[in-house]
Parts: C-alpha cells; sequence; structure tokens
C-alpha cells in the first residue's frame, strides 16, 4: 500500500515537472523592456500576436483563459510576455507594468488588448449577411460562397500597412490556387474609379468590393486597418487577424482542418 501512494506522489511529481517543463523564463527582461517605449512597441509588435491561439498563464504561471487574459491587458496594468519553450506553442504570461515607465506602453498595451478581446468575442458568430458586386461586377455574397472558406482583407488605398502586405498576400492566394474551397475576397472604402487606378499600379489578388466604408464601420464595428477575417465553410468567424503574419498561420490551420 505504501509502495502504490508512493508510486502514485512520484507519478503526480513527474506530470507537475513536465507541464512546468513545457516554457521557461521570459524571452526578455519584463522590467528591462519597459525602459524605453521605442524597444516595448518593437518587441510587441514583433513578438506580440495575440490574434494567435496560445497559452495564457497569470502572474503565478497559472494557465488562465485567453478571454480572462484579454480582458486584463484591456483594463489592468499588465504588460504580456512570451516564454521560452521546447514546442511550437506560444505561451504568453501577464507581468506587473513598472509604475515609473512611459506611460504610453499601458496605453498601447490597453488599446491592444481591447482590440483583440473584441475579435476574439466574435469568434464563431456568424459573418454578417452581404451581397456585393466587385469591381469586375461578379457578385459576392454568403449565398454564393457557402461551403467554402472566405479570407477577407478590410483596408483602404491610403492606409500604409494595407498596402505594405500587399506582396505578401497576393503570394498567399498563389500558394492556396488549387484550392478551389478557398477564396479571396477584399472589402476596400474607395471607389471604383480610385480603385482601379490604384490596382493598375498595386496589383491585389483578391477580388475587390469597392465603397464599402459605411458596411465596414458600421457592420463590422471596424476601428483599425487591416483587419483579415477567416471564414469557416459553415459561414461562421474562426479568426479575426490584425496582419499578414498572424493570418497565414491561421488560414494554414483552418485550411487542414477543412480540408476533407
Amino acid at each position: 500500500m505504501q509502495k502504490s501512494i508512493s508510486l502514485i506522489i512520484a507519478f503526480l511529481i513527474f506530470t507537475i515537472c513536465s507541464a512546468q517543463n513545457k516554457f521557461g523564463n521570459p524571452e526578455v527582461d519584463p522590467i528591462q523592456i519597459q525602459k524605453n517605449f521605442s524597444e516595448w512597441s518593437l518587441y510587441q509588435s514583433k513578438n506580440i500576436m495575440l490574434s494567435r491561439d496560445f497559452v495564457a498563464l497569470d502572474l503565478l504561471s497559472k494557465e488562465i483563459s485567453k478571454e480572462t487574459f484579454l480582458n486584463e491587458l484591456t483594463n489592468g496594468n499588465f504588460i504580456p510576455i512570451r516564454l521560452k519553450s521546447d514546442d511550437s506553442i506560444y505561451y504568453y504570461k501577464l507581468f506587473k507594468i513598472d509604475p515609473n515607465s512611459d506611460s504610453s506602453i499601458k496605453a498601447t498595451i490597453n488599446q491592444i488588448g481591447f482590440d483583440a478581446l473584441k475579435n476574439y468575442k466574435m469568434e464563431g458568430t456568424p459573418f454578417p449577411k452581404f451581397s456585393f458586386k466587385d469591381l469586375n461586377g461578379n457578385e459576392v455574397s454568403n449565398e454564393i460562397m457557402k461551403g467554402k472558406i472566405i479570407v477577407i482583407k478590410c483596408w483602404y488605398i491610403h492606409c500604409t500597412p494595407c498596402i505594405r502586405e500587399f506582396p505578401q498576400v497576393n503570394r498567399l492566394v498563389e500558394e492556396y490556387k488549387d484550392r478551389k474551397d478557398i477564396l479571396f475576397v477584399s472589402l476596400a472604402e474607395d471607389n471604383p474609379e480610385q480603385l482601379k487606378a490604384f490596382l493598375a499600379r498595386k496589383p491585389l489578388s483578391y477580388a475587390v468590393i469597392p465603397e464599402m466604408k459605411i458596411y465596414m464601420n458600421e457592420t463590422l464595428d471596424l476601428n483599425a486597418f487591416p483587419t483579415h477575417f477567416i471564414l469557416n465553410k459553415e459561414g461562421l468567424i474562426a479568426k479575426v487577424l490584425p496582419n499578414f503574419e498572424s493570418l497565414e498561420v491561421a488560414l494554414a490551420k483552418e485550411s487542414e482542418l477543412k480540408s476533407n
């Protein structure tokens, strides 16, 4: 009996240690990274992808829900730091904001937390009904695209980050050109004449739907561009993403899930 208890205890210790070994120390010093807003901003933009799937951890390294994590970033005094890990999973942990740090750091974190939380809450909900015509006169609607994965890019001509990722999203379209169950559509604020002149210089491989400003602002409630949506074959929002890097990862996962 005593031997059995010892084995159980040993097993529990092994399990706990294995779980702890999945991730290690922060990849940057949480205090040092707050010394300068520019350094924090650069780190955050390259390493903190809140739209991705990740394991969320509180101050004590206890796993919490993604929604709780994002809510803390939105309303609290925390910064997210990625932890080193031995696997491909992202581990983000909350750390306290240094009271002496630049106030812009907290303001920025609260904003990205707010945006990420709003996007996260859209996942699993139906994409609003739509029926529009693209620049070539083709009808684009929920019904016509039913049963397909739809990638939607929201943008406008004078959005520098939107245009900067054109080469990347065009390569993505090329990568999935043989997948007839995946469609690429873009919603643009600008009118047809402006778009045709612009796209003659800066081609975009997506179908382009013009004059979508009111739809994007009011129906989709967007306040940041670019924004990407991935809709699954049931017409539900699988992911809402702020940049190409997150889009590429999420589409690879969704296309793999739905390839059969």
